[in-house]
């Protein structure tokens, strides 16, 4: 997003500025007083994180209103880093600097050599430049070859060949922490920093300042630091100095959605469907399929719970279940994109390396995702369809009645087996709702069949995505 144009109003100069009437902030009084007023009016800290209106944001809330610096504990794709990014409209949207100065400087308080000597030259004519709050975030992910120069700053030896001494303040080139200042750091995967960059960051979060070599340099910082960490790598694994985890004023844990209906919800909020002219229509069913197979992976004893099953598994599963279905479309020339149980097959691409397995061969990883998605589609149909209808179509199926499935298959050959199987017509209108198409008929066909098929009412001989429904003693 570009950064919005300033406006021709605000003040250019610091004599201006003062004339202006503006009060100089804090950043956590911007935060606090932004945050107060929207609580005050009934909005919330952020409109794009779902399922943590009862749980997180009050924390955040809470932790942003005692002016606290925060760390967010949880496995991967848990929307942390979203949070983060979110926190930054909780700022002003624009903010003066004295106009040139690497580190954001105050006019009315300025901390580095620069600033400070352009203010004594030059006075109320010090010229102002404005920030937008989007301009005043960073962010760093944490690696072990992270440096201190990259976070908090270095000599540069291009200005001591310009003729500056090696103490002189203006030969220093200041890292990502001091370049924040009046604005929010975060950090995430704190604890994959080396222990010797952990204690600069230590003295930046207790004293407000930062050293850089053998510099006497005080900067005194204003920065709210939010970082974020694996609760394994957090507490168990001693990867974090005692004392860097006692600077943070808060500490959050976050979590995975903990109702079917809230993943969907943001499934439907952060996947990319493929811009076709032909309508895109998900029944419910694999709405709750695609969601609920990432939940039965966090309850799994082969599925490493230690890394997480992230939120971003059922959106990539999710499109990648309308990429196929739309795959066939194409090919079948019908009218309307519906994703199918057979097209569930299509999630074990996007399922791969983004779980990970207990003692478990990766060739045993095909078969082990497809044991999930059986499972998500045996609880979703025992939890939402009551098939009174089953003994009559199970009964058809003894009079040596096939039905063939598959993702390459068209909505017609369904639609023939609808009229050919009257007591398939009912319960599969039903599922499908009445203002159903001919794709979701099709799609509510193989829903019941496999259904019947995992409750164990009908056989069937399955080679990918295609499937042969038969009687049980056939």
């Amino acid at each position: 997003m570009p950064t919005p144009k300033v406006p021709v109003d605000l003040p250019t100069t610091f004599g201006a500025l003062r004339a202006s009437g503006y009060e100089p902030k804090s950043v956590r009084e911007e935060l606090r007083l932004n945050l107060e007023q929207r609580l005050a009016q009934g909005q919330p800290i952020t409109s794009s994180v779902l399922g943590y209106e009862d749980s997180v944001l009050p924390q955040l809330e809470t932790a942003l209103l005692a002016g606290h610096d925060i760390i967010l504990l949880g496995e991967r794709g848990q929307a942390k880093s979203r949070m983060i990014r979110s926190l930054v409209e909780l700022l002003d949207e624009w903010l003066p600097i004295v106009e040139g100065s690497e580190v954001r400087d105050d006019p009315y308080a300025p901390i580095s050599a620069f600033a400070i000597a352009v203010l004594e030259e030059q006075g109320d004519l010090t010229p102002i430049s404005w920030l937008h709050r989007s301009q005043r975030f960073a962010e760093k992910l944490a690696s072990p070859d992270t440096s201190m120069a990259d976070l908090i700053g270095e000599v540069d030896p291009i200005k001591v060949a310009g003729g500056l001494y090696l103490d002189d303040p203006r030969a220093l080139s200041y890292g990502l922490v001091p370049k924040s200042n009046r604005g929010i750091f975060a950090m995430n995967e704190l604890p994959d920093l080396s222990e010797r960059i952990q204690v600069g960051l230590l003295n930046v979060l207790e004293e407000r300042d930062v050293q850089i070599r053998g510099h006497l340099v005080r900067l005194d910082l204003d920065i709210l630091v939010v970082a974020t960490a694996n609760p394994e790598d957090y507490t168990n694994r001693g990867r974090l100095i005692t004392p860097l985890k006692d600077r943070f004023g808060s500490q959050i844990r976050t979590h995975y959605p903990y109702e079917i209906i809230t993943e969907i919800a943001i499934v439907h909020q952060e996947a990319k469907l493929p811009v076709t002219p032909k309508p895109i229509t998900v029944p419910w069913f694999i709405d709750d399929i695609v969601v609920r197979v990432s939940h039965v992976a966090r309850k799994s004893h082969v599925v490493s719970q230690h890394s997480g099953v992230s939120v971003r598994l059922s959106i990539a599963n999710y499109e990648t279940v309308i990429a196929n279905a739309l795959r066939r479309t194409l090919r079948t020339n019908d009218h309307a994109v519906v994703p199918r149980v057979s097209d569930l097959s299509a999630m074990v691409q996007s399922t791969q390396g983004k779980i990970e397995f207990d003692s478990m061969d990766d060739s045993d990883s095909d078969q082990i995702i497809a044991a999930l998605v059986s499972l998500a589609v045996r609880q979703c149909f025992a939890e939402h369809v009551l098939l009174e209808e089953g003994p009559e179509i199970v009964e058809a199926f003894n009079d040596e009645v096939l039905v063939h499935t598959g993702d390459d298959l068209a909505d017609q050959s369904y639609l023939d087996v609808l009229a050919a199987m009257p007591a398939l017509d009912a319960p599969v209108r039903r599922i499908a709702g009445p203002d159903a198409n001919d794709g979701e008929l099709a799609a509510a066909i193989e829903f019941v069949l496999e259904g019947l098929y995992l409750t164990k009412r009908l056989a069937k001989d399955a080679s990918g995505a295609r499937a042969l429904y038969r009687a049980r003693n056939r």
